[in-house]
Order: C-alpha cells, then structure tokens, then sequence
C-alpha cells in the first residue's frame, strides 16, 4: 500500500464537524465589522521578507527564530510566509494609494505562519481576525477598536476576558525610557538570562516581555515607560481611559505590556482570559503611527488589532457557548432511481425557497444493476436499486433534517410528494401537490425560519 501524506505538524484541517463553528464565528465578525462601517481587504499569503524585517523589526522573536522564509527558485526574491497581517496590509494601503482621498477603516481575515513549537491554541499555521484604522491620529479611533473588540467578546458571550492597557509613547520619550532601562539592567546583569543579555543593547523593551518566571521579580522592578510621557503622550492616553470609563469597559492598566512589535507607539492593549492556561492572550493592538512611512508611504497614523481564531475558538468551546450546526430542513427520500428528474426539480425549487434540502444519492455500494455486481461508472443501465425505503429513512433521521420529503410511486403517480414531520414526535405527514409547490413551499420555509 503507498505510504499516507499526513499533514505538515501544527498545520491543522479544519474538518465538517468543527467547519460550521468557523463559519458562524466569521459572519459575527463581519457583521460587527459592518456596523463600525470597516470595509474588507484581502492581502496575498506571500510578502517579501523585506516588509517584515522592516515593519516588525529585526530583532523581535518573529523575524529571528520563527518566518518561514525563502529564496524563489526563479527569481532568487527572498519572500516569507507572512506571520501577521498589518504589515501586509499597510504595504498595500500604500501601494495602492488607499489614503489618497480619505483615511481607511479595513479588516481582514485568514491564515498566518510562525515556525514554533505547536501546542494548544499555539500552531504553525493559525488564524486571524483583525481590523485596522488607517489616517486616524485621534485616541477616539483607538477606542473605537477597543470598543469593538469588546462588543464582539459581549456578543459571543464570553466570560472571563479581561482587558489590559499601556501606552509606549513617542520615539524620543521611549530613547529616555530606554537609557534608564539598559543602566538598571546592567546593574543587574548577573540576574539576566542569555536571551536578555543578547538584547540588552539591541531591544532591551522585549526584555520586559520574558517568559522567563526567574526574571519577572527584576522586569516588575524596573524602570516604567509611562513615568518618562510627556503632556501630550499622557493627555493621548486619559482621552482613550475616559471614554472606555464613559461606555463602562473595565481595563487593567499594565506597564510592562509591550506587544511583540516593534512598530506599536502610544497605546497599546490586550484582551486576556485565564481560561486558556498559558496562551491567554485572546486580542492584541494598538498603534502604529510611524509605519505607513517605514514602508514607503507618505506619514500618516494608524491603529488596529487582531485576535486568534483558534483560540477564540477554544475558548467558545471551554465556555459551552459553541453553536449548533444550523439545522436541515428537509431529506429527500427517493425510492426509484428514475424519479430522480421530478426530485430535482422539485429540491432545486425548495431550496430557491430558501430551504435547506438534503436529497438520498445512492452510493456505490449500495446501486446493483444486477444480483452480486457491483455498479461502476461504466454501466449503461440506469440504477434501479438506491436503497430501501427503512435504510433512507434512517439516513433523513440522522441528518437532523426537520422534514422527509417521500417522492414514492405512487405520490409521483398523482403528482404528488409526502411531507412527513421528523421531529414532533408523532410522524405527522401530508401530501402536497408538486405543481403547488411554490406555495406550500413559502409556508414551510416561514414556519421553519420565521424571522428570515
């Protein structure tokens, strides 16, 4: 037997059972994305490993240890798979002139890669949701995201998710900050791990965001960023705190939070759970005002976020807040093969109703032209055999359609299909008429899905 092709470890099918949950989860965050009038931008997989070296910055953990980047065989063009969308998405704002007449609000969804060790809710190739707001300098924009994202955590239903806030401030007040931050760390340089020593002249902010538990007494001690804004970086960030105080969103103020980019400045925040265990962070964003111009567009400020689908996802499931597969409507039960022209017609219009309709095809085993032979797709004769009435029956059950829909012989004799209840628990069934089926077709689909 050939060897099975197994899938590329942390590089998950997302199979049927689980696909619905995928898909309703996405239509909230469309409608939600619809309402604050964010407009959807789709962005290639492939980027130029330049766009992320530059925009994320050369010495953060993605661009050091986790792209999947490349050389193109054709071209010798360095490209990487991209780890995160809003370097792909300012790169196109830009190209495309998209700021030219007005600012942008956009989002976008879809796979990311990072290379790294997969476990829960942490995995090679994983999904993001995201929304950006390009053009906007005001902290009224920054909230607006906020506010957002907790919308959608309120929408969906989801306890235990905390929000926690910082502000980074500007370039020069982050060079005073930094200064002070590299003399208390060389003062205590027999405390810091390899990973921080190699940082410590290079990113010494990413020190402040180990994962190293020996360290945490010394990071919680050092010098805070926020104590280094000025009037206007403090003034930025109380307008953002007054109106989350004014729409009732609760926050956690957290000066070691950093985020893993170097492009953030001003605010910065995250939405966490303790659900989750270790990858707890559900949302992350802030601002980005000195990007646009990093990737060759002229200067202009920005904000956005992004969360991950699969651990959202997890945490719906954690929380029993998953939904149901949307339910069929009806299973077409054909007992003869040459009835199947009239089933058709008949299901094509029941679902141009807006009815979801599931009709029996017999699989290969079970068509047999003839006693003992098995049908193939060469066989001339037309099936005859497409199962017993019980064996479809069961089928209509446990597709958990509300209806069967009989189209035996003698309802097609008469012009006729049976519409017998799956559901009530007593099989109450009637018969309607084919040629009526507009309309006994429209007072099904009413009663089925009142408010569509």
């Amino acid at each position: 037997m050939t060897e099975k092709i197994t899938a590329v470890k942390g590089m998950n099918d997302v199979l049927p059972k689980d696909s619905y949950l995928w898909e309703w989860l996405e239509a909230q965050v469309r409608d939600l994305m619809h309402a604050y009038a964010y407009s959807n931008i789709r962005t290639p997989i492939v980027e130029p490993t330049a766009l992320f070296v530059r925009g994320l910055g050369e010495v953060t953990d993605i661009v050091e240890k986790e792209m999947y980047s490349f050389e193109d065989r054709l071209n010798g063009e360095q490209l990487t798979l991209r780890p995160e969308a809003t370097a792909g998405v300012v790169r196109s704002v830009v190209e495309n002139n998209l700021l030219y007449d007005a600012p942008r609000r956009l989002y976008y969804m879809g796979p990311m890669f990072r290379h790294e060790r997969p476990q829960r809710g942490r995995y090679r190739q994983f999904h993001q949701m995201g929304a950006e707001a390009l053009g906007f300098a005001g902290p009224e924009l920054d909230a607006e995201l906020i506010l957002m994202a907790h919308a959608l955590w309120q929408h969906l239903g989801l306890k235990d998710v905390r929000l926690e806030l910082n502000s980074l401030g500007q370039p020069p007040e982050r060079a005073q900050h930094r200064q002070a931050l590299i003399a208390y760390l060389q003062d205590h340089a027999q405390l810091l791990d390899e990973e921080a020593k190699r940082r410590l002249h290079t990113n010494p902010l990413r020190i402040l965001d180990t994962k190293n538990p020996d360290l945490q007494g010394l990071v919680n001690a050092a010098p805070r960023l926020i104590d280094f804004l000025g009037q206007t970086s403090l003034a930025h960030f109380e307008s953002l705190k007054a109106i989350l105080d004014a729409n009732g969103v609760a926050y956690t103020l957290n000066p070691r939070l950093v985020r893993g980019m170097d492009y953030y400045n001003l605010t910065v925040f995250e939405f966490v759970t303790q659900s989750l265990g270790s990858q707890g962070t559900l949302c992350g964003g802030g601002r980005y005002d000195y990007l646009i111009e990093q990737l060759g567009g002229k200067p202009a400020p920005a904000v956005g976020w992004a969360f991950g689908v699969e651990r959202v996802l997890e945490l719906i499931k954690a929380q029993g807040l998953a939904q149901s597969v949307a339910p069929l409507d009806c299973f077409a039960i054909v007992p003869q093969a040459q009835s199947f022209p009239v089933v058709f017609k008949a299901v094509e219009s029941l679902r141009r109703l807006g009815l979801k309709v599931q009709m029996h095809a017999p699989s290969l085993g079970q068509a047999k032209p003839e006693e003992g032979k098995l049908a193939s797709l060469d066989d001339k004769t037309p099936w005859q055999h497409v199962g017993s009435m019980k064996s479809q029956f069961k089928r209509a059950d446990s597709s958990g359609a509300m209806y069967a829909l009989i189209f035996g012989s003698d309802e097609l004799a008469t012009g006729c299909v049976t519409v017998k209840s799956l559901r009530d628990g007593q099989g109450l069934q009637r018969v309607e008429l084919l040629k009526d089926i507009d309309q006994w077709g429209k007072a099904l689909q009413s009663s089925l899905h009142p408010k569509s």
